[in-house]
């Protein structure tokens, strides 16, 4: 069992190597594994690289992210700006339907609605949008919605377990409703529950994931 401190050095240190983190703009608490990270940066992007930063940590079982993202002047665009850069930005991806996606930005929040058929549309539709500048935070409220047989969909998400070399797929029970999943058991790290989540949720025919992995190191 890591101590809290050892955890928060390891985290700090992470930090410290990611290139386009400066870590002494963010604050790192860990109380019993779990990592809450403070502070301001400029991007979203290095908010979101810093969070997983902390999540490749070993010991780290969760992490609370209130890291704040504030603009310089320089930077700094109106909702309609940012509106009219996403819609562009979904409209030239390639793996966005982005006629049946709608775009609403308040604050340099974007809130993206819509229904699309894949997991991977709805992702790629966040991932267009929230490199642009100005953008402080991205909710994705796009809906899946396809003809799969959601009969199959457990074993199939078995299976994908089974095929990856980053799962421990004897430690984890699948069990679905309708075209909901629900994942239960124990893995060896955060970075391991994440990646079941991501594996089952890509799965064809699933619209959401319960992830009650429990991390036991």
């Amino acid at each position: 069992m890591r101590t809290d401190l050892s955890i928060k050095e390891d985290v700090l240190d992470e930090l410290q190597w990611q290139p386009n983190i400066d870590e002494t703009q963010i604050g790192v608490i860990v109380k019993n594994g779990v990592v809450t990270l403070s502070g301001t940066v400029d991007s979203y992007v290095k908010k979101r690289e810093a969070e997983n930063a902390a999540k490749s940590v070993f010991g780290v079982k969760a992490v609370a992210e209130d890291i704040e993202v504030q603009y310089g002047d320089s930077f700094k665009k109106s909702d309609t700006e940012i509106a009219l850069a996403a819609v562009n930005a979904l409209k030239w991806n390639i793996s966005v339907p982005s006629n049946k996606i709608e775009v609403k930005v308040e604050n340099g929040w974007i809130y993206l609605t819509g229904e699309v058929m894949w997991a991977f549309e709805q992702n790629a539709a966040k991932k267009a949008v929230e490199n642009l500048s100005g953008v402080k935070y991205v909710v994705n409220n796009i809906t899946l919605k396809n003809s799969v047989d959601a009969s199959n969909i457990e074993a199939k998400i078995k299976k994908a377990f089974e095929r990856s070399a980053d799962i421990d797929s004897k430690g984890i029970t699948v069990k679905t409703e309708g075209h909901t999943v629900t994942l239960s058991g124990r893995v060896h790290s955060l970075k391991e529950k994440d990646d079941a989540r991501r594996t089952a949720y890509y799965s064809p025919g699933v619209w959401a994931v319960d992830n009650e992995l429990e991390v036991v190191y």
